[in-house]
Order: structure tokens, then sequence, then C-alpha cells
């Protein structure tokens, strides 16, 4: 399809269309109706994140085809919060409807294998990698690269899915937890984890949030601070390259690219999203537009948003951890002055994604400085 010949913008009184309703989903909802936007969600749970403000909820699996089909009927666009959709679901929508990032982006992204590949052929660059599809493979790339983390190939997040492996002596009992198909990927060392989140429209406008900094503990996302304190010219590299794999994908929507920074100084992709990404929850706290109203103003082909960042923000990722045995101190840590608290209205499970917190300042030094006060509150110590 040329620019010439594809839609108008999809303007406010419009039905979005959602492929999951988790805590991105909810959050995509909350900005498209602010902008006065209908939302309905496709979620195999009725009682999912995004259910109290979407306006209906299709409860069927991600792999149902025809429930898919019934959403691209009731919506003017439909985009995902989340990569585990059959291709045949996005098929479906792409058929009936308007899909937004294509079918094309997500397969590509969704696999890991797959994802690397195309970043080698595209001549982005990755640190050394293999697909191991059994023992013996792994037990190879062990002995080649040293310590490594391996990943399930498709599906996992927050440290799900991948274990790392200090040698060939550990291959055996990481196939086994794995148990599918897995690339192994040599352990850097690294100097820091930044993240760009980019935003490109159908008719071609890309607009990126500047870079934020990240810290994970044991594969989970601790806290971002955005924007990230880094020089001038890493900033713009680490931009330049993320706006680059949003185009040469053809992207319609968000692209989050996750970099490493190794102690040479060296950019790496780690891995894509096509959707909002935890690491920027906090960015619209300091800069005019969120990633959620970026998100809905790019797949409906409205003029994008304003990136500049105004001061600075920090994210606090909530477990559910901090309320396994009372509910954790929220009036104290309301009383830190820049905090905001977001709750997903989801189960508390240990290690799982409940909410976050939102630390502004007028600096990195004052939302840092914040945020460590807030966080002194909170017991047991967040990750």
């Amino acid at each position: 399809m040329t620019l010439e010949s594809r839609p108008g913008p999809i303007l406010p009184g419009a039905t979005l269309g959602l492929l999951g309703g988790g805590q991105l989903g909810r959050m995509t909802a909350l900005a498209a109706r602010s902008m006065g936007y209908r939302v309905v969600v496709l979620d195999p749970h009725a009682d999912c994140a995004a259910t109290p403000v979407a306006d209906a909820v299709l409860v069927a699996a991600f792999d149902d085809a025809e429930a898919a089909r019934e959403l691209a009927r009731r919506s003017a666009v439909v985009t995902y919060e989340i990569e585990r959709i059959a291709p045949a679901v996005l098929q479906a929508v792409a058929e009936t409807g308007l899909l937004r990032p294509g079918a094309e982006v997500l397969s590509c992204i969704q696999d890991r294998a797959r994802q690397k590949r195309w970043l080698e052929d595209h001549q982005y660059p990755v640190g050394p990698w293999r697909e191991v599809a059994n023992e013996e493979e792994l037990r190879q790339a062990l002995s080649a690269f040293g310590p490594c983390r391996v990943k399930r190939t498709q599906g996992g997040y927050d440290g799900r899915s991948q274990v790392r492996v200090e040698g060939p002596g550990g291959a055996a009992q990481a196939m086994k937890e794995l148990n599918g198909p897995s690339v192994a990927e040599q352990e850097l060392r690294l100097r820091q984890e930044l993240s760009v989140l980019v935003a490109r429209s159908p008719l071609g406008q890309v607009v990126a949030h500047p870079p934020a900094a990240n810290w994970h503990d044991d594969g989970v996302l601790g806290c971002s601070l955005f924007p990230a304190p880094v020089p001038r010219r890493l900033a713009k590299e680490a931009t330049d390259l993320a706006t680059s794999l949003a185009v040469a994908l053809g992207l319609e929507g968000l692209l989050a690219v996750e970099l490493f920074v190794t102690e040479s100084d060296r950019l790496l992709v780690n891995e894509l999203s096509p959707r909002p990404h935890n690491t920027f929850h906090a960015a619209g706290a300091a800069c005019p537009t969120s990633q959620f109203e970026q998100f809905v103003r790019a797949i409906c082909g409205l003029p994008l948003g304003s990136t500049e960042a105004q001061g600075a923000s920090v994210l606090i990722n909530l477990l559910g951890d901090l309320w396994l045995t009372s509910p954790p101190p929220m009036e104290a840590v309301l009383a830190v002055p820049g905090v905001s608290l977001h709750l997903y209205g989801k189960e508390p499970r240990p290690r799982r994604k409940v909410g976050h917190l939102t630390v502004c300042g007028a600096s990195a030094a004052q939302a840092l400085a914040r945020a460590e006060a807030a966080v002194a509150h909170l017991d047991p110590a967040l990750p």
C-alpha cells in the first residue's frame, strides 16, 4: 500500500480494538478514552486488567481467529499489547479490518531466533548468540561463549523461560527447564542498559522518546530513570539506531528497543517490542506526551506528540511480594513529593508486576533522591 492510498486519520469517537487486556492494554485504553475513543478488548480472561476501563471485552483465546474477526469488525483499527498472538489471529484481523503494527512486524519479533537473524541480516549490532535445539548444541555454544543466558525462542518475560548457565555441565538441566527451541546469548560485561521508544505513523512521521536507563534484578525490571543521564553522543547514537529499526521494519505504532552498552561503549541491540514498554511508564510525567497517548496517536494516524524532556522521572515496579503479608504503607510512600501510584487491578503473586510508582523531579538527582525515599518505606525491599 502506498502512502497516497492509506486511509485517513482515525478520529476521536471511533473504536480501537486491543488484542490483550493486561496492564499495557489498561493504560492504553485509559489514554484512548481520555482522547475520546471507545475501546474493545480481546483477552482470555473476563476480569483482565483492562476490563474496568474498556467499553467491552471479548473473552477469547489469543488463537481464536473468529473472535479476532469480530474484534476487527467492531473496531476502526486493531493493535496488540502482547506478543503472544497466534499468526492466524493476526491474519484474521488483517483480512477483516486494519491492524497496526502489521502482522509482519510481530512475526519478525515474537520469535527470538527470527528476530536476531533479522537484526544480523540488516546489519544491526547484536551480541554473540546461537540457536540451540538440544543439549549438545547448547554444550557447543557454552564451550564457545562461556557463561550464557539461554532463553526460549517464544514466550517468556520478566526473567521467565530463561536461565543463566555457567558452562557445558549445566546444559542438560537448562534444556530440561526450557523444554523447547532456545537461543544461547553470551553473557556480556556491560556498562549500562538503555531503552529507546520510537513512534512511527502510517504517513512516515517518526518521533522518539529520549533513552531511559534501566536496572534489572534476575531478569525483572526494578526501576528506570528517564531521560537517561548519558553523554549526548551516546543518546543520539541510541536514538538513531532505534529510529532506523522502526523505519526498516515499516512500523506503524510503537517500537521499544532494549540496548546494551558494553564496557567499551559499544551499543548492542538486546530485544525489540512493538508495543508500549515497561521502561517508559513514567516518561509521560517528564515530557508532554506519554507513551500510551503516543501509541494511540500513531495507530490512528494522528500527528505524533512532543517527547522533549522537561525534568526527570523514575519508574519503580511494584511486585506482588509487597502484598503477601500485609498491604504496603502507601500513605507514607505517597507523602514523598513527586510520587504517584499506579495499580493494575491484578491479584498479587510473587514476582508478578501489580503496579508501579512514578517519581518526578526537576532533575535526575532530585527524582532519584525522591525515589530512594519512597522505596525506603517499602518492606520487603524492592528488587
